[in-house]
């Protein structure tokens, strides 16, 4: 239940600067986002020794204390930066706050997954940890009804405040959860992890199952990223103003997080359980070749859904992102339950943020130069379905990776308990 709480009020807070930063996106278009990630991932090569260092000399709760207090003070530096972001430009802007969103994404979000794998077992992973994602979706789905509510009457600066006081306290929450806290069967550990401060990127090369999920963060995040870069397009081309376009994404959020808390619900859990977390990579995968395959088909027209025209691009976004935060994030966690512990800190963070923002640079990169060769909609959406499908192969690999550490049974009773 803590960790199910303290993860709502992470994902609350990141969910209010997340259309704060992708309106700046969308004040520019698709044409900068190259340079935005390109910018991310320099700065994401320079603190992978730095987060190797921290993780390999700090404890635990010092480590969750000074990591998560030093973005409550960043929250509150940029509020100004906000206030004066007509003088001082979308697009400068949009490359700080994209560059300290994914360092905020390192430190804060992909720390408490590796905090979660490291006092859970790969069983009580399975059947807990789609129960604490559902916590974190409830905050994703709390964060944009906070920023839709507020963003027209208090402006977009001072919502930082607020994602400032969410994330303090989940901090609260984890300090609370760290104190003492092994794994529930007796296991774990407080101490330092240890180690080289470059072993993400050794074990990246000797691990087959890291080399696996490298290359399906990669897939993932070639998808992901070309469904953000044609919708930051279409918002550019109609909204004209910071509120208008926030609002949009916020909408955006709110779509995506009510289906992947769907998932999360009905068949995320059942699936972890009864079939194993590989299943939880596999079908994601599928299904986005089977949706990318009808953008191809049918190109950017709008759709009608709940008796609304709504645009496809936008239905794809929703999707995509819907199923990866609603199935394959929980799934890929519980697989990181049976690997060595540097390697749930060092590699799991490598990945999750050089490797994916390496693939940020490469595809907008690829989106813009198909773009300029005269590639539209439906040709981008086909070359798309093509990762998808070799997404899916991987996927199947990295499931059943030979180094994985052997799946631990759950009864069949236990499966159905919720408790987290």
């Amino acid at each position: 239940m803590l960790s199910a709480l303290a993860f709502f009020f992470v994902m609350t807070s990141y969910y209010i600067i997340r259309p704060v930063r992708d309106q700046l996106s969308g004040a520019v278009g698709s044409q900068s986002l190259p340079l935005f990630y390109g910018a991310v991932f320099v700065v994401m090569l320079l603190l992978t020794p730095l987060f190797g260092m921290l993780v390999a000399r700090f404890r635990r709760r010092p480590l969750l204390g000074w990591s998560y207090g030093f973005f409550i003070a960043c929250l509150l530096a940029f509020v100004p930066a906000f206030m004066a972001q007509e003088r001082i430009g979308a697009r400068e802007l949009g490359v700080l706050f994209f560059v300290w969103v994914s360092v905020f994404n390192l430190f804060v979000v992909s720390l408490f997954w590796s905090f979660m794998a490291d006092i859970f077992s790969s069983a009580q992973a399975r059947r807990v940890f789609s129960l604490i994602a559902l916590g974190g979706m409830g905050g994703a789905l709390f964060g944009p009804l906070v920023t839709k509510l507020l963003v027209r009457t208090i402006g977009v600066a001072p919502l930082l405040l607020v994602s400032a006081l969410a994330l303090a306290l989940a901090l609260a929450l984890l300090l609370r959860l760290s104190t003492g806290h092994g794994r529930n069967s007796g296991g774990g550990s407080e101490e330092a992890v240890g180690g080289s401060l470059w072993a993400g990127v050794k074990e990246l090369w000797s691990r087959p199952f890291l080399r696996y999920m490298a290359l399906l963060m990669l897939f993932g995040d070639g998808i992901g990223t070309l469904a953000y870069a044609l919708v930051a397009d279409y918002a550019k081309a109609h909204f004209a103003d910071a509120v208008s376009r926030t609002a949009f994404y916020n909408d955006l959020d709110l779509a995506t997080n009510l289906l992947g808390a769907l998932l999360q619900l009905s068949v995320t859990r059942w699936l972890l359980i009864r079939h194993g977390a590989g299943w939880g990579l596999l079908l994601p995968a599928l299904v986005n070749v089977a949706l990318l395959a009808a953008v191809a088909l049918l190109g950017g027209v709008d759709v009608g859904l709940l008796g609304y025209a709504v645009p496809l691009l936008a239905v794809m976004s929703v999707t995509t992102r819907g199923f990866a935060y609603g199935m394959t994030k929980p799934a890929v966690d519980a697989l990181y339950t049976r690997v060595p512990r540097e390697t749930r800190y060092k590699g799991k963070n490598f990945v999750e943020t050089a490797v994916w923002r390496f693939g940020d640079v490469v595809v907008t990169s690829a989106v813009s130069g198909l773009r300029l060769l005269g590639w539209g909609i439906g040709g981008l959406a086909l070359a798309g379905a093509g990762v998808a499908a070799l997404a899916a192969v991987v996927a199947r690999r990295a499931g059943w990776s030979p180094d994985l550490a052997p799946d631990e049974h759950v009864p069949v009773g236990e499966g159905t308990k919720a408790s987290a």
